[in-house]
């Protein structure tokens, strides 16, 4: 028998599971939800008036929910299905391989599993990925060509999409970036990344432990693809709803740059994945980011102060080998004098 794909979670935490499995903490509940479901057609072949309405469900949604889906988004079948068999058939490697980075060619660190620094249950994901930056996708003779090809497909149509939606953003915002090319000029694909994700089944506490622990993305916008099997979840109006899987449709979430730079109009909203007890998951979520040297700057009297996106991320990876959680955006808020 070959050597299995799955990380040793069980025995890599096997204290905190025990410890749990003794404590027995009350399980992750959530209603379910649709997400408002966006039907990018509209801006093609629909009218003046029939564009511009659909704009503003698009910064409507952002500004209520931080999430919304699309649908007619562009990006065909054919591109979503030939990525996700790529990607099962890359989790499928057995486990040391992936970790040794074997016939592939990723930079250091992109795969990730579990959570090193977890020092309790909740802050333990139950979850494998691998984090690419979109470089490290360049024709390389060591990595898969296949595999390479079908990411660097689906990560350019999935660009174009991010491109527009955060265009239209800005346009709603009636910005002056939006009329210097902000976002096309800032967030190369270079800067941006694709995660492919694998939530493998969790037989043990499966009902109170997180596929990923709760947090918000640390880009401008996030476009994801989630199979059918459900867990991803949200906070809305102070609780957890559990979003209703439509793997047609591409799910979008706005990330804390944004929040900053729109001066709190969109939100970026905490959210997490549930782990299943008996089904597997699978996602990949492209995350629309800047150059590092890149500064945020709040429109109109800022809520935040300045920062660059290298210093946002070095102070978020500070926090989570610090407090094991991120803290964000409230680090940069500014301080009022009364």
């Amino acid at each position: 028998m070959g050597e299995s794909p799955d990380p040793p979670f069980e025995t890599t935490y096997k204290n905190l599971l025990d410890k749990n499995l003794a404590e027995a903490p009350p399980a992750v509940v959530a209603e379910e939800c649709e997400l408002p479901l966006i039907d990018m057609k509209q801006l093609w072949v629909g009218d003046r008036e029939e564009r511009e309405a659909c704009k503003k469900l698009i910064a409507g949604a952002s500004q209520e929910w931080g999430f919304f889906q699309v649908i007619n988004h562009g990006i065909s079948g054919e591109v979503i299905d030939r990525m996700r068999a790529e990607q099962v058939k890359l989790f499928k490697k057995p486990f040391h391989d992936k970790k040794t980075y074997k016939d592939l060619n990723f930079s250091a660190g992109s795969y990730r599993w579990g959570t090193p620094s977890a020092t309790c249950l909740k802050q333990l994901s139950w979850s494998e990925a691998f984090h690419v930056q979109l470089t490290d996708i360049l024709p390389s003779p060591a990595l898969d060509d296949t595999l390479r090809s079908s990411m660097e497909q689906f990560a350019s149509k999935v660009s174009e999409v991010a491109q527009q939606l955060a265009d239209i953003l800005a346009e709603e915002m009636m910005s002056e970036y939006d009329q210097r090319g902000f976002f096309r000029e800032k967030c190369l694909p270079y800067s941006c990344y694709l995660r492919l994700n694998r939530y493998p089944a969790c037989p043990i506490l499966y009902n109170q432990m997180m596929g990923i622990m709760p947090h918000t993305d640390s880009d401008f916008l996030t476009v994801l693809h989630q199979d059918n099997v459900g867990g991803l979840q949200l906070v809305k109006d102070g609780s957890w709803v559990a979003v209703k899987p439509n793997p047609h449709a591409l799910v979008i979430n706005i990330g804390d740059l944004f929040q900053a730079w729109s001066n709190n109009v969109y939100k970026s909203v905490e959210h997490r994945v549930v782990a299943n007890a008996v089904k597997e998951r699978f996602s990949i979520a492209y995350f629309f980011c800047p150059s590092l040297d890149t500064v945020i700057k709040s429109q109109s009297s800022g809520v935040y102060r300045s920062f660059s996106f290298g210093e946002y991320k070095k102070q978020v990876q500070e926090d989570v080998q610090i407090f094991g959680y991120k803290v964000g955006l409230p680090r940069l808020k500014i301080q009022k004098v009364l």
